[in-house]
């Protein structure tokens, strides 16, 4: 099994619903996002996927969100946008371009992190 992982940041707004505390109120993150592949096979290259093309991909996903207030998006118009929302969204928006995509991390700060990925 091969595994590699391209990293990226957006910067965008966001604010916790349903939550008590700092975070419900609006605030903003330089987030990093680190995507993972995996697979078995490799291209004639000897390649999983070109970090040009996931690289590419990440950037028209994370493009969506970058310098965006998160709650006015379509998609978190009545979800909370936290870290693990912002994951798995970008993980489908990943995945529908990008077959071998297995994880999408993001983190918030350098200290703290979610995760989203789907079971085998």
């Amino acid at each position: 099994m091969f595994e590699l992982k391209a990293q990226m940041y957006f910067s965008a707004a966001h604010h916790l619903l349903n939550y008590d505390g700092e975070c419900e109120n609006q605030h903003g993150h330089n987030w990093l996002v680190e995507a993972y592949c995996k697979g078995n096979s490799l291209d004639k290259s000897n390649i999983l996927v070109d970090y040009k093309v996931l690289k590419r991909e990440m950037k028209a996903v994370l493009d969506l969100l970058d310098h965006k207030d998160i709650n006015e998006l379509p998609e978190f118009k009545s979800e909370s946008p936290s870290s693990e929302m912002i994951s798995m969204f970008i993980y489908n928006k990943l995945k529908e371009r990008i077959v071998q995509i297995s994880k999408v991390s993001v983190w918030e700060t350098a200290t703290s992190c979610a995760s989203y990925f789907e079971e085998d």
